[in-house]
């Protein structure tokens, strides 16, 4: 097995240009940070370009049950880890994954449940959404253009995995929701409004599109002209608002119904 000791190696100091979308696009790879990710990317089948841990990584059986010898493994000092890391304590593992091409292209079928996101930026937020639209049984996630990268690494370690469980595409939001539209799938914004609908009043689908929008402006106005219509969670209590992840936890797991 090869080792990696120092922190001016050259393919070290490739790897961590992944940490921007222009050596992404550049190396058509990015990161994955820590053995959750990794596994999950594992069991997924997710293409792997290199694997890297340290000599103290703990799991090595069940890293040895789950990959392919194939695939190029490496070992690394603790210095490179953490150099390699976005976290204080390096988990010891991480892996070099294949920027997948179908990312941009629009399925020509779309069914389910569709979560949109316009301008969103923080990957906190981001990740909440894609773990929630996961656990709700939605289809997929799509990053407008204006969204923060989803192979970003903070973006990557918030989602948790579930990235590999459902679909994700970026992508002009205008044209998905004429895609959605094409196929009579109802498109639902959200906004304050008067307007804008209770979403209790809605009955739960089983294929919805829904917007959720930036964290300080909500979502683009030609964007809500789009929409089917328009939607608001009442605010019962004293608060300004509502945090956007949490709002949309509650809009997908209360308008979609699977058949």
């Amino acid at each position: 097995m090869e080792k990696i000791e120092s922190v001016q190696n050259a393919r070290l100091k490739q790897w961590l240009k992944l940490e921007n979308k222009k050596g992404r696009q550049q190396q058509q790879a990015y990161l994955l940070d820590g053995w959750h990710l990794v596994k999950e990317a594992l069991r997924a089948g997710i293409k792997l370009k290199v694997l890297l841990l340290t000599a103290d990584f703990r799991y090595t059986a069940e890293f040895t049950a789950l990959t392919d010898p194939a695939i190029e493994t490496i070992q690394i000092s603790t210095a490179v880890a953490k150099h390699l890391s976005g976290t204080a304590t390096p988990q010891g593992i991480f892996a070099i994954a294949e920027l997948p091409s179908e990312s941009l292209a629009i399925p020509t079928q779309v069914h389910g449940a569709w979560l949109l996101l316009d301008s969103v930026q923080d990957p906190g937020n981001i990740g909440t959404m894609v773990r929630t639209a996961d656990a709700a049984g939605f289809s997929g996630v799509v990053f407008g253009q204006q969204t923060a990268d989803l192979f970003q690494p903070k973006v990557v370690r918030a989602m948790q995995g579930s990235q590999f469980h459902i679909h994700l595409f970026k992508g002009d939001l205008t044209e998905w929701i004429t895609k959605f539209k094409q196929q009579q799938i109802t498109v639902w914004g959200t906004e304050v409004s008067p307007q804008a609908k209770n979403y209790r009043s809605i009955k739960p689908q089983s294929d919805l599109a829904l917007i959720m929008g930036n964290e300080g402006n909500g979502i683009n106005q030609q964007l809500l002209s789009l929409t089917d219509q328009n939607l608001y969670i009442p605010i019962l209590g004293q608060a300004e608002s509502l945090n956007v992840a949490v709002a949309a936890g509650i809009l997908m797991f209360y308008l979609f119904q699977a058949d």
